[in-house]
């Protein structure tokens, strides 16, 4: 296959002319240094007329040199790129996208007898014809902006030109001057002066610190344009100037700001710098940038979470097929109290994993329609199983506008919501407190060994209680607030605590009724503690404390009352060691009534699935 190179495109791209899908050739590559970030690549290219050491590769592309497909004399088509101009005036051409179409073992050697090209002096070849100056001015280049020299002789590109341009090609700044908006994948610390265009697809909220070196707030918040994405950061004055300023989804052109290399270790935004804002910079509201894309997902099957490592950051998305109530717990670190919910989310690999929002958007999830929930950015823990934490750099859509959620929304509907989905969240070593996942039947829990590892298992089932020992289920404890220890009757009128080391007049009636649980294929015997073994009952401890003490046959028929009933038990199974003996212990997590439409549901699953078995 011959392949012919793009005469004239290198001279039409440094000119700023719409240059589509050029083919040129590498000449050379050289590593150049970049401290601890990934390394750099200048390219030497030529297009059979002029030869240009002014390309760069982009750093995903850096696996193309590294493995040696990129290489000298070998021929390749530019898919994207972009003209940057720096500092000192000079312009580089930044790689975004190629494709190697003959590699240089196949090509044999420089094609045609190529001159270094000389900015300003157009096409550099005897017999090009002289040339009409062009206004210097800002022009569109392959989707993004150059500024344009001199003209030479024309490269002639195709009709179609790829990329859609940019909303505009420049905006005034709060001084009045013009500025050139960039894309965001042009942006390096080489550059002092520049303006994005580009949508907030993240807001985070203000967060303070304080340590040896003094106190201080932050926020930040990620930016989204058609080549990329990058992280911006506002401190302190300019947190309290910026927060108020910047709304979520919508579209700005910022300009000015400092470029380092980014922190991967607080973010999953993949750009190798990120923008701290400075005194200078300057946030303006664009309308007219409809085109400009929203958040970029690239999401993760909840099923391959499993074997997806600890503290991994992931975008996800999924049904939320239960959530839980809005709980406070108080941060160890700085003692403050933070609301934290628990969602479930299911997706059509029938899996499910439980999903923590904190602060602000615990308090307002509503997850009762059960929404199409998607997570970008969210880290993944290995507390009971595998779940996910909603980190302040994260973001959270509900019921996006993509064809993934359409998808998802439609299979639910259809199919999704019969399904006994399986819990990777707490099927080893952690419970999901008020949700009903992981069912098992009693003789599935037993046969699969559950309790036997070296953390306790957690599963649910249906089952009604055959059987209530009413001997010794209960026992007179401690009367303090946080102390539930059994108390010894002094004879004198007082009780005496060994764990507080004092005598009480007083004492409280605390619950341990085992209770004979079955099913239609096994039973079980099941420990309750004291709401649980007072839901089972129907009366609280102190009641039937004074029960028994004063009306024994009222006592016995609470128990002859409790008998036959059936419920929602959440379960704890632990293998434990007393003299020598192993067993597996079952304590009730929690007992509720049965939801018959759920129950019914998996049940019509179980039988659509035992007969495409037969």
């Amino acid at each position: 296959m011959s392949v012919q190179l793009s005469e004239g495109a290198i001279a039409a791209i440094m000119q700023g002319e719409n240059v589509s899908k050029p083919v040129l050739q590498v000449i050379n590559t050289r590593a150049i240094a970049t401290g601890n970030g990934p390394p750099r690549y200048r390219v030497l290219m030529s297009d059979g007329v002029n030869t240009l050491s002014s390309f760069m590769l982009a750093t995903q592309l850096n696996s193309l040199v590294e493995e040696e497909r990129l290489s000298a004399q070998c021929i390749c088509q530019v898919n994207r790129f972009i003209v940057n101009s720096l500092k000192d005036g000079r312009r580089v051409v930044i790689l975004m996208d190629l494709n190697v179409l003959k590699t240089a073992d196949k090509v044999g050697g420089n094609i045609g007898n190529p001159v270094p090209y000389n900015e300003g002096q157009g096409q550099q070849r005897s017999s090009a014809p002289a040339a009409n100056p062009a206004p210097s001015k800002p022009q569109q280049q392959n989707g993004n902006l150059s500024v344009a020299g001199p003209a030479a002789p024309k490269y002639h590109a195709p009709a179609n030109q790829f990329g859609k341009a940019s909303a505009l090609s420049s905006v005034k700044t709060p001084g009045g001057s013009q500025a050139k908006v960039v894309p965001i994948a042009s942006l390096n610390p080489y550059q002092s002066k520049w303006t994005i265009c580009a949508r907030v697809t993240q807001k985070g909220q203000i967060r303070t610190w304080s340590n040896s070196r003094g106190e201080g707030k932050l926020f930040s918040v990620e930016l989204v344009d058609e080549s990329g994405e990058i992280r911006a950061t506002a401190f302190n004055d300019q947190a309290d100037k910026f927060f108020p300023l910047i709304e979520l989804n919508k579209v700005y052109y910022f300009t000015k700001g400092n470029l380092k290399t980014a922190n991967k270790q607080y973010t999953a935004v993949k750009n190798d710098y990120e923008i701290t804002f400075t005194n200078e910079t300057s946030v303006v509201p664009c309308d007219d940038a409809q085109h400009l894309p929203s958040v970029q997902f690239e999401f993760v099957s909840i099923s391959d979470l499993e074997n997806t490592p600890k503290d991994s950051i992931v975008d996800v998305i999924g049904i939320c097929k239960s959530y839980e109530d809005v709980t406070k717990i108080v941060v160890k670190a700085n003692n403050r109290e933070v609301s934290k919910r628990n969602v479930h989310l299911m997706d059509t690999s029938g899996k499910l994993v439980t999903a923590t929002l904190w602060g602000h958007e615990a308090e307002q999830f509503d997850g009762s329609r059960q929404p199409v929930i998607a997570i970008k950015g969210a880290r993944v823990s290995d507390f009971g199983g595998r779940s996910l934490s909603v980190l302040s750099s994260s973001t959270v859509v509900i019921n996006p506008d993509s064809p993934e959620a359409f998808k998802l929304r439609g299979w639910f509907d259809s199919e999704g919501q019969l399904l006994e989905c399986a819990s990777i969240s707490d099927v080893r070593g952690g419970p999901a407190s008020g949700t009903s996942t992981n069912w098992k039947t009693l003789f599935e829990a037993k046969s699969e060994n559950l309790g036997q590892g070296d953390k306790a298992d957690y599963f649910s089932c249906v089952a009604t209680v055959v059987h209530l020992r009413k001997e010794n289920c209960m026992y007179q404890a401690c009367p303090s607030q946080d102390c539930n220890k059994k108390v010894i009757d002094q004879q004198n009128g007082l009780y005496r605590c060994e764990k507080c080391d004092r005598e009480f007049p007083n004492f409280k009636y605390r619950m341990m009724l085992l209770v004979t649980i079955a099913d239609s294929l096994e039973y079980q015997w099941l420990t309750c503690f004291q709401d649980t073994a007072e839901f089972i009952l129907g009366q609280n401890a102190a009641f039937l404390g004074e029960l028994k003490e004063k009306n024994e046959q009222a006592f016995e028929e609470v128990f002859q009352n409790a008998n036959f009933n059936t419920y929602e038990f959440r379960i704890r199974v632990k293998q434990e060691t007393y003299n020598d003996e192993s067993r597996i212990k079952a304590t009730a997590v929690d007992i509720k009534p049965v939801n018959y439409r759920e129950y019914s549901k998996r049940l019509i699953a179980s039988i659509r699935r035992n007969a495409q078995l037969q």
